[in-house]
């Protein structure tokens, strides 16, 4: 959430920077917003002064002897007006906050322009798309022929987009988790969080899903309690210090965690549809980082540099795009997405998204740090996936296919499955 203020500074600067996002800011209406909250504060404050000072001038006529009922009446419609003005300025205050919290993120002035994937800017391509003598399969087609993968009775029991995991295939998924949280812990620093999948309104809405994404979510309810399932771990994860100070020599804060996740996925169609790309529930490791204000864009690059990791440990070929200012989320101000190589498709599609969202998600969740100056500030947070099972999963059965019909697994994964190869028959060998 912006600081009305801020963006009031900034003015036409601000609606120019929405403005290549597709978002047009009404200036005038948060200009009147927010001088009616301050107007409605003034007035508040005047009036509490007057009340005091009748208060102390009753205090005087009584302790003379005289008579104070018109002063003291004069007190009864001054304590009216203020809980009315008080009243009145919640209202416009409540009116502020909607307004605000509807308003997306700054985007980066480094974020390319363009409203789609496809002015997205390549940064760097990493190991070379792999050679086949013979047609590659997609990873639907392999997963069924082998019997780890089976849509069709997960379609019976949950309806289409999920997926079940037999005999190797649940276990390759495990170890890919176990994996890439050792990678996160062990060598980036990480701290590891087992946490709700179950998250309030007010949990939603300090991340950003609420309350512009909530045909996005799945949500739950027993009784009067409300809650929703999430969409990714960067909700618990960044949440965990919400309405927080913390010590600035406590920052960074680098969180992970391995959860599953829920998406209604609206409006995609297609390819995505098949298969484990975009699937209503799914596995994800992701990464959180806290940090002061001015190192977020250092840390959105040591981010990306830890989601790679896994991706090389993988012998993964993929590439790295920073996404266009339009095609950013709608609370980062700056976004890389890591694209991994699917023969099947020949093209890089997504596997990793990593964001810089400023102190746009620390001034929503309350998340404070203190200046050199004693003030409490708004952190800045980092998140990306550090990786999705299912995509990553998908990856590696089209990317390491072999003509018989088997898979060769890279050797990163052999301590924790304790084979190297899917035969064509779902079997492992050694």
């Amino acid at each position: 959430m912006h600081d009305a203020r801020a963006l009031i500074e900034l003015g036409d600067e601000a609606v120019r920077r929405l403005a290549r996002r597709g978002y047009s800011l009404d200036l005038s209406s948060l200009e009147d917003l927010q001088s009616r909250r301050n107007e409605s504060i003034h007035s508040a404050d005047e009036l509490r002064s007057e009340a005091k000072s009748v208060a102390q001038q009753v205090q005087q006529t009584a302790k003379a002897g005289g008579d104070a009922s018109a002063l003291k009446e004069t007190a009864r419609k001054l304590k009216e007006q203020i809980r009315e003005t008080e009243a009145a300025g919640e209202r416009v205050q409540a009116e502020l906050r909607d307004f605000l919290l509807g308003i997306p993120n700054l985007p980066s002035d480094e974020a390319p322009d363009g409203n789609s994937e496809e002015f997205a800017v390549e940064v760097r391509r990493v190991g070379n798309p792999p050679a086949f003598a013979f047609e590659p399969k997609d990873h639907v087609d392999l997963g069924e022929a082998m019997g780890i993968l089976d849509f069709a009775r997960a379609t019976k029991l949950s309806g289409p987009r999920f997926s079940v995991l037999r005999g190797v295939g649940a276990a390759l998924e495990r170890a890919l988790a176990t994996l890439f949280l050792d990678i996160h812990t062990r060598r980036h620093g990480y701290v590891e969080h087992s946490v709700p999948f179950l998250v309030t309104r007010k949990t939603m809405t300090g991340t950003g899903q609420l309350p512009k994404f909530e045909e996005d979510l799945f949500a739950t309810g027993v009784a009067e309690r409300e809650l929703f399932l999430i969409p990714t771990a960067e909700v618990p994860l960044t949440n965990l210090y919400a309405d927080e100070i913390i010590p600035a020599d406590e920052l960074p804060l680098a969180l992970t965690a391995h959860t599953p996740c829920f998406r209604s996925e609206a409006g995609s169609y297609g390819r995505d549809t098949r298969g484990l790309i975009r699937q209503h529930q799914f596995a994800k490791v992701e990464m959180v980082r806290l940090c002061a204000a001015d190192q977020s864009r250092a840390e959105l690059e040591k981010t990306v540099g830890h989601a790679e990791a896994c991706l090389k440990e993988l012998g993964l070929s993929y590439r790295v795009v920073m996404l266009a200012a339009g095609d950013t989320g709608f609370s980062a101000q700056l976004t890389y997405d890591l694209e991994v190589w699917l023969p099947s498709q020949q093209t890089y599609r997504e596997i990793s998204s990593v964001s810089d969202f400023g102190t746009f998600q620390g001034r929503r969740a309350g998340i404070r740090t203190r200046g050199a100056d004693g003030k409490t500030q708004p952190v800045a947070t980092i998140n990306g996936s550090g990786l999705p099972i299912g995509r990553t999963l998908a990856a590696l059965l089209e990317q390491h296919q072999q003509q018989d019909g088997s898979v060769v697994l890279p050797e990163a994964l052999v301590p924790y499955l304790g084979f190297r190869r899917i035969k064509a028959d779902g079997s492992p060998e050694a």
